[in-house]
Formats: structure tokens, sequence, C-alpha cells
């Protein structure tokens, strides 16, 4: 099955201006060409494309990292040929990698004594991280259960509807039934005794996360934790925690320590985060980390001599790259827990000015708590006549990307616009995002209401009292005209 889809249909052919002077002719666009080309013409042909893509530290819809320091660049570039799988060539960068694991879990509070071991890996991303863990729970589960001769061909997770999309994949993938709490008008996270409710002999784990998707919550693991620990006295059970720290692993140590979230509660078996979104690493670069040996099935690891010695592993992938698995090191070290500490700070403060400077507009509700991971969610308090997709749309002619969206069920009704604030979103890019924002609703409130104008269609089209055509040419004729007048305001000198 083909999963690409083409840009254009209108040209077969890649043409390039400034590469003329070494190539006289078009490539072909979906073939490979059948002569070679000079190296400079093929990098100039690919940087032309390039510039047409959005500039990734004004796109706050993505919670990656989108700048790292030069040093770390250079370690990264000099990496960058390394089989991260080899570890029997490349011994420093699986101690890195070790070095990294442990870290991560003492800052998770695993119960590691000082000669203890950490349990762990690093992966291509949170989503490979969760795949592992849920695997992990899934085997411990069937293991039991055959054990004491019951049935395992049902296992199912317990979940909010607010997960990321990583979770309804390791379902579909590894066929487990996964059974969603369904949110609520102004509750958008699990609710923990919904969640427990839900769990039966079945469940395998219960998945928590720190740091949703949708607006940044912490959902409230301790109270999960407790809640399960005395259904599981009631029944007998042992149902577990997996906690996805994606977004919020790197942040509640160092903002909130004091919160209890992760191996400090006992039903926490395992815990993933990405070390590309706030770890401050470029994509690439999850990790996972099990509170103990007991809690990743032996049968799972697979152990390989054919690189030059004895190699377990636990992993979906096998070759991948070495450079961020380094880059994450350097971070740790580098930073330290007070830089950690400070950048979080920073960004949490940043997303203060953001939130202050919508509110002070009176346009918006605010959908994110002060809480959590330093976003801004926020909703139009009218959107009778234009709504948030409009304002993402239009926020574009300043070169944001600002995502809109609905919520997942039972809140599909409200729609968000959410700006994620990272390292390099300073308090000078929150100020000026927000007069853009205004600048934005200011045009829009000059312009006819499409949403107004979409329902008058309709019931002129139930009546057929109106021309419908004739109110679809006022709407594209007023808006063509705004788009004029932007362009010549906008004009080169």
């Amino acid at each position: 099955m083909v999963l690409s889809k083409t840009a254009s249909h209108s040209d077969v052919s890649i043409h390039s201006t400034f590469a003329s002077r070494y190539v006289r002719t078009s490539l072909p666009r979906f073939k490979m060409p059948e002569e070679s080309i000079p190296k400079e013409a093929a990098y100039q042909i690919i940087n032309d494309e390039l510039m047409l893509d959005g500039n990734p530290r004004l796109n706050l819809a993505s919670f990656v990292t989108t700048w790292m320091e030069p040093e770390c660049d250079k370690l990264m570039m000099a990496s960058i040929n390394k089989n991260y799988v080899d570890m029997d060539e490349y011994p420093v960068t699986t101690e890195l990698q070790n070095r990294c694991v442990n870290m991560i879990a003492h800052l998770f509070n695993a119960p590691l004594g000082d000669s203890d071991t950490a349990v762990g890996v690093g992966t291509v991303g949170s989503s490979e991280a969760i795949m592992l863990a849920g695997l992990a729970f899934k085997r411990k589960w069937q293991n039991k259960r055959k054990a004491e001769g019951k049935p395992y061909d049902k296992p199912n997770i317990v979940t909010g509807a607010n997960v990321q999309v990583c979770w309804e994949k390791f379902a579909r993938y590894f066929e487990v039934e996964l059974k969603e709490v369904k949110l609520r008008d102004g509750y958008y996270v699990m609710d923990p005794a919904k969640a427990v409710e839900m769990v039966d002999e079945n469940t395998i784990c219960v998945a928590a996360i720190l740091g949703s998707t949708l607006n940044g919550e912490f959902e409230d693991v301790k109270l999960l934790n407790d809640l399960l620990t005395e259904k599981n006295k009631q029944t007998g059970w042992d149902t577990p925690i997996h906690v996805d720290a994606a977004s919020g692993g790197f942040i509640a140590p160092f903002l909130y320590p004091e919160l209890e979230w992760d191996f400090r509660l006992p039903l926490v078996k395992s815990i993933n985060v990405s070390g590309h979104k706030y770890g401050l690493v470029y994509a690439g670069i999850g990790w996972v980390i099990w509170r103990s040996k007991e809690d990743l099935p032996e049968e799972l690891i697979f152990h390989i001599n054919y690189l030059g010695a004895d190699q377990p592993t636990f992993t979906l992938n096998f070759s991948k790259g070495s450079s961020q698995v380094i880059a994450q090191y350097y971070q740790l070290i580098r930073l330290g827990y007070e830089g950690y500490r400070n950048i979080m700070e920073n960004c949490r403060e940043n997303a203060m000015v953001l939130k202050e400077g919508l509110e002070k507009s009176g346009r918006f509700n605010i959908i994110s708590k002060d809480e959590g991971v330093p976003l801004v969610a926020f909703s139009l308090k009218d959107n009778s006549r234009h709504d948030e997709f409009e304002v993402s749309d239009m926020l574009r002619r300043f070169g944001w990307i600002v995502p809109a969206y609905t919520m997942p069920p039972d809140a599909q009704h409200v729609t968000v616009l959410r700006v994620v604030i990272r390292e390099d979103f300073s308090r000078t890019l929150a100020e000026r995002l927000v007069i853009d924002i205004e600048k934005v609703l200011h045009d829009l409130d000059a312009l006819p209401a499409k949403i107004a104008q979409k329902v008058a269609i309709e019931e002129s089209a139930k009546n057929g009292a109106v021309d419908t055509r004739k109110i679809q040419l006022e709407i594209t004729t007023a808006w063509r005209k705004f788009v004029m007048e932007k362009k010549k305001m906008n004009g080169v000198c």
C-alpha cells in the first residue's frame, strides 16, 4: 500500500533556476534520473525546495526541540555515521546510553541502591517506548493468566480519550483492546475514578498521561495509584500503572519536585519520556524505564553475538543512529539539574506572558492549566462569526503555525488553539504573537462571517428562497478584496 502523496500533479519534472549552470535539463519528479548530476546542483535543487518549508522555531504546534547549542551540533555530526546497535564496535556510545538510562531512572525516583543498575533503553521517540512498555505488560499478564489456567486472549488497557495516537497504534498492532475514559466539558484528562471502574481481570495496565497533548495538563497519578491499590486489594488483582511522561517527564522533576507521579508510587512499573521534547534533543530519541528487572520479562530480551560480542537487546528497531543518544548525554551533563530547572522556569514564565496577553484581549477562554506542560491552549469566547480554524489559518500570514483542533469524545464540541512554549520561544516572541493574534481578530471582525453565511446557505438551500450561489459569491468577493489589500500593504519597495 502506498502511504505517500504527491504534492503536485501539474508537472512530472523538477525545474531548477539556480542550478542551471550545472544542469540544462529538468529532472524527473517521481523517478530516479538516468544520469548523475553535480553535487552542487543536487544541493541547490533540494535547498531551493526546502525554502518553502515553515520555520521550525515558529512551529508552535510541535513539542519537539528545534534548537541546540553549536557544540552539541558538532558532537551529533561527528557521530552521525555510527550505528548505535553495533555495541561491540562503539562501546563508549553504549556506555553513554547506559549512563542516560541511570540518570533518568534516578530523576524518576526508581528504587535503586548505590550499586544497582537501572533497567531501561533508548528508543526512537516515545512511540517505540510505549510499544515496548505495552509489550512487557501484555507478556507479564499472559504469563500470569497461563499459570492460573485462565484465558489470556483478551487483554485490554484503560486510558483516557486524550491519549496520543501511538497508544491506538499499540492497541491495534498488538491486539489489545483500548478502553478509553471519555472526556467532558471542562475536564479534558482521564478521570482516575472512572478509569478504575473500567479495570477488569483482563486489564494489563492503566496508562496515565503526564502532560496531555490537548492542553498540557498532568493527570492525577497519585489518586489513580491510591484508587487502584484499593481495587487490587478487593479483587486480588495486581493491575499496574504505566506513566506516559512523553511531554512532562523532563518538566515535573524540575518545576514540581514534590508532585508524586513516578516510581515513588508503588503501582507505577514503567515510565516513558521523550528526550526530543523537553529533554532538549533534536527529534529521534525517547526513553523507557522500568521499576525493576522483574517488570521486564526476560523472554522479550534478545541476545545476539554476530556483531562481535553477546549483546542483549529489547527494541522494535535494530539499526539506528547514535547522534541523539550522545546529544542526550551532552544535555544531561551540560545543564545538570540547575540548568534544566532554569529552562523549564523560563518556559513557564513565557507561557504566563502569552496567557496574560490573551486574557487581556477579552476574546479567549484559557483551556490549559498553570501546572503542567508550558503551553497555552485557548478557545474563542464567541465563535458564532469566525472560528478557531480561521484564526489558525490567518496566523500563517505572519509565519506562525498554531494548530486548531476539536477535543475527543465527549467534548468534541470544544475547539482549541494551542501554543507550545519551547526553549527557543522567547518573551519577545510571546508578546509579538499576542499582537499578531489581535491583528487577525481585527481583520476577521471586518470580514463576512463564514459560519453564519454557511448556515444561511444551508437554510436557503432547504427553503429554496435565496440564490445560494449569489451568497457564496459575495463571501468570496469580500475575502478576495481583503487578501488583495494585504498584498498591497506588504509589497516590496
